[in-house]
């Protein structure tokens, strides 16, 4: 599949650029997109605030302890859809095989193109120039044979990025490149990697399929590809709803048992009325815990009938929950959600799970 044109496009800092783009007092100064209350915490974060450590998720109260002058900016969601809209006006004018990860991130298939250019790297340039001319607001490209390392090539020299990994190319940049840039390497993975002796990509290219499949499941013939460079999946230009979920950051962190069964309750219900709303239909119910240290765990069951029902989804919630130890660790936040129907793919549903445990429900990176 070297063959392949791919580009991941991805809006530096979008949800605070958007807002200095539209305040010019804003900019040039370390903003933050979200609440400033005890409970709050940063949807998003300037440039200007990330040199001092303030990172997306991050709790509102260290984000200020960092950086004193840090101004925090309520979102505005609506603003930020609009504008996505408009930039994904820019790349339909080069192809309509567009995969939307999220307002601010997507990749495209320009093997074949509608203005007919040879090089995935000029579009990419071209896709670049035309969003700061005509939106005022930065993108990073990255380009390759597959999304793997399109997405890579997407980071590697943010903000403002402009990358190409050729297939010639491909085997020594992933030799080089840190296990912790993986797809799908979290910190967890990657503290059980460093242990395992695994820092690189070479590092991990040299382990073999059994072993990688005895130390991490499925996922482990994943990583095994991506060590190789392979990734055989293609632009999906119509994603199909892949889960309904939703979570609550409690008011306090709480470890009692009776005030946590009524958040998870709550979260339950409206978790059902979200189900209802999507006419949404699946078979496997997951538990997001995160807890006061801000470390989180997700426990998941999966069921051969559909989950719908508060009196079915209720039970499976309480037993999920059964499994987390709050009373030593109080939790701050609870979140259920309901992901895709059994007939999927055994593959498809570890690329599931892998994009519920490292992809960010509601923050900008």
């Amino acid at each position: 599949m070297t063959e392949r044109k791919i580009i991941h496009i991805d809006m530096d800092a979008f949800y605070a650029s958007v807002e200095q783009r539209d305040n010019p007092e804003l900019r040039g100064k370390p903003i933050a997109v979200g609440h400033a209350e005890e409970r709050g915490v940063v949807a998003a974060a300037s440039y200007e605030a990330r040199r001092f450590g303030v990172r997306s998720a991050m709790s509102s109260q260290k984000a200020k302890r960092l950086c004193p002058q840090l101004i925090f900016i309520p979102g505005r969601m609506d603003v930020y859809k609009s504008v996505s809209r408009q930039i994904h006006e820019i790349f339909h004018e080069y192809t309509d095989v567009i995969e939307p990860i999220s307002l601010d991130e997507a990749f495209l298939d320009v093997t074949e193109n509608k203005p007919g250019i040879l090089l995935a790297v000029d579009i990419a340039r071209e896709i670049k120039r035309k969003v700061r001319e005509r939106l005022s607001l930065v993108a990073s490209a990255g380009v390759s044979y597959n999304k793997f390392l399109a997405k890579i090539a997407s980071d590697y020299r943010k903000p403002d990025g402009l990358c190409t990994i050729h297939p010639d190319q491909a085997l020594d940049f992933i030799a080089h490149l840190p296990i912790e840039s993986f797809w799908g390497v979290g910190p967890v993975t990657a503290r059980k990697m460093h242990v395992l002796g695994i820092h690189t990509g070479g590092q991990l290219r040299a382990c073999s399929q059994a072993m990688l499949l005895r130390e991490f499941g499925k996922v482990g013939n994943i990583y095994y590809d991506f060590a190789r460079g392979i990734d055989l999946r293609p632009v999906e230009a119509v994603r199909i709803r892949k889960s309904v979920g939703c979570e609550h950051t409690l008011e306090k962190d709480i470890n009692r048992r009776s005030s946590v069964i009524i958040e998870l309750y709550h979260t339950a219900v409206e978790l059902v009325t979200r189900l209802e709303h999507k006419n949404f239909r699946g078979n496997t119910l997951t538990l997001k815990i995160k807890f006061h240290d801000f470390s989180q765990i997700t426990r998941s069951v999966t069921q051969s009938r559909e989950l719908t029902a508060l009196d079915v989804i209720l039970p499976l919630a309480k037993q999920l929950l059964r499994e987390v130890d709050y009373e030593h660790h109080p939790i701050r936040l609870i979140g259920l959600s309901v992901s895709n129907p059994r007939e999927e793919s055994d593959e498809k549903g570890v690329w599931e799970q892998l994009s519920f445990e490292f992809s960010d429900w509601e923050f900008d990176e």
